[in-house]
Formats: structure tokens, C-alpha cells, sequence
């Protein structure tokens, strides 16, 4: 997602410099998009207008930002920090809280579209933070996404990414389950695709993940385990609020059972294979 995220940033004329915890992937993508390798985080935040990080998790966004090498000890006063992981709300707020104690400006920005759309440039991006701060943001959000919205406070796009998340791993889920009750009744199986893409049974994992589910084809375009990570994010935010998400916990289940079955790295359409496994049928 990152490296696709950053060719749309130098096609739009930025200058980039790039940091891979893996030198040979940033050497690889400077020689094909321009800019410069980056040594550290700190190296990369030097002279840098807003520095941007996507990564795995909160941990990582921390690393990244604040750690020995981060790009918080090589920005200067005012410096934009954009995260555009996903990673837990309150993560988002302590780092930037620990960033404000630097004179270092935050946004949460996390993407929805997974790495087709990070390809186009047409991502959805939902920002957290003031008003001003995000609208700094703005120009670099212009060159990566297509739908960009700002949702309130820092922490709220994060927010509301892995609410949004936890009804996409839902619908995968549910639909996975569909296609094996259909298998078990003797249904043909296309024809159930077409009208659950036709009814008030659509969405869009019917769209996207049905033709792959019907193969076994789990390329990855989002791994389930970080599928799995933001239905926990949201489940713990669910559960910090008081309002539950029973759907949501199910569907966590499932791709708990698929992670079992050594899925992790695979797309979350795998999801199905956990799916099967309970009914102990094969589409």
C-alpha cells in the first residue's frame, strides 16, 4: 500500500524521500519513481513538509515517529506528521499527544480500498484531527485517494476505519457462509452470486470477493491478518463505548479459525476456508 500510495505522490509532483525497514525495497522504488533512499525515519523527516507513515499497527506508527531514529527527532517545529496505518484510536491520540509535546502537528488519516485503488490513486481517506492541520494535509490526500473526508477530532478516522473494516469482514464472512450453504443445498453457485449481487443481499464483498471465493483464489489485496487486527480494534472500541457488535464478534471467530488453518498471510476471502471447515464441505 505505502509504495503505491508514494508513486501517486511524486506522479503528482511531490518530492519523496522513502524509508523501508527493507533498504532493497526503497533502492527498487527510487529507481523506478525518483526521490531519494532514506537511511532512517529521522533522514526522511529532514526538510520534509509532512512526513507520512503507513504501517502494520500502532507499535509500528510509534517506531516510526518517536522511536530512537524516528522522524520526530529530525522534523522541525510544525512539521505535518500524517499516519495513514490502521491503528488503534487511543494509539492515535497518545502519539499525538507525544508529537504536540514537540510542536509537532498530527492527522490520522487511514485509507479504505486496499491496494487496487492505492494503485489508481482513488482511495478513500478519512482524517482526523483540527481543521487546520487537516487541511495542510489536503494536497498530499489529492494525490492518493479519491473520497476524502474529515471526520472529527484526532482518532476518529481510525475510528471510524475499523468500524468500517468490521462491517466489510462481516459481509465477507456472511457471504462466505452463504456460499457454503448453497453448496451443501445442490444451488449453482454462479447463479446465487448473480442474485445476491442483484437483491438486497449485495454489497460489495459480493462484488469483489465472490469470484475469487468460487477459485480458492486468495491473492492477497489485504491480508487477513490485518483484516483480523481491525475487527479486534473495533470489538475493544465497541466495548469501551458499551454498545456491543455481536456481527462483528462472529465474523472475528471466523477469521480467528482462518488465521488457525496458517491463512495470514492470505486475502481475507480466505475467511472461507474456515467456513468450510465448520461444515465440513468444499465449494
Amino acid at each position: 500500500m505505502g509504495s503505491r500510495m508514494a508513486a501517486n505522490l511524486a506522479r503528482a509532483g511531490h518530492e519523496v524521500a522513502v524509508y523501508n525497514r527493507t533498504a532493497e525495497k526503497a533502492e527498487a522504488w527510487v529507481a523506478q519513481h525518483g526521490g531519494r533512499v532514506a537511511a532512517t525515519p529521522r533522514d526522511a523527516a529532514q526538510g520534509a513538509a509532512a512526513v507520512i507513515t503507513m504501517v502494520v499497527d500502532g507499535p509500528q506508527v510509534e517506531q516510526a515517529l518517536l522511536g530512537d531514529d524516528g522522524a520526530a527527532h529530525g522534523a522541525v517545529p510544525g512539521t505535518l506528521m500524517i499516519d495513514m496505518s490502521t491503528i488503534a484510536p487511543a494509539d492515535a491520540r497518545r502519539i499525538g499527544a507525544a508529537l504536540a509535546e514537540r510542536g509537532l502537528a498530527f492527522v490520522d488519516a487511514p485509507v479504505s480500498g486496499s491496494s487496487p485503488k492505492a494503485e489508481d490513486g482513488s482511495l478513500t481517506i478519512m482524517a482526523g484531527g483540527s481543521d487546520a492541520d487537516v487541511a495542510r494535509a489536503r494536497p498530499f490526500f489529492d494525490a492518493m485517494g479519491e473520497k476524502i473526508l474529515h471526520v472529527g477530532e484526532l482518532g476518529q478516522g481510525q475510528t471510524v476505519k475499523v468500524i468500517s473494516n468490521a462491517v466489510g469482514a462481516t459481509n465477507c464472512a456472511t457471504l462466505a457462509q452463504a456460499l457454503v450453504v448453497g453448496k451443501a443445498a445442490g444451488v449453482d453457485l454462479p447463479s446465487l452470486v448473480s442474485v445476491l449481487g442483484a437483491s438486497s443481499g449485495a454489497s460489495y464483498m459480493v462484488t469483489l470477493k465472490a469470484g475469487p471465493m468460487l477459485e480458492h483464489d486468495y491473492t492477497p489485496l489485504f491480508r487477513l491478518e490485518h483484516m483480523l487486527k481491525d475487527v479486534a480494534i473495533c470489538l475493544s472500541e465497541s466495548e469501551a463505548a458499551g454498545a456491543p457488535f455481536p456481527a462483528a464478534a462472529l465474523a472475528h471467530e471466523l477469521y480467528a479459525a482462518a488465521m488457525g488453518r496458517g491463512l495470514a498471510e492470505q486475502d481475507f476471502a480466505s475467511v472461507l476456508e474456515a467456513a468450510e471447515g465448520l461444515a465440513g464441505i468444499r465449494i
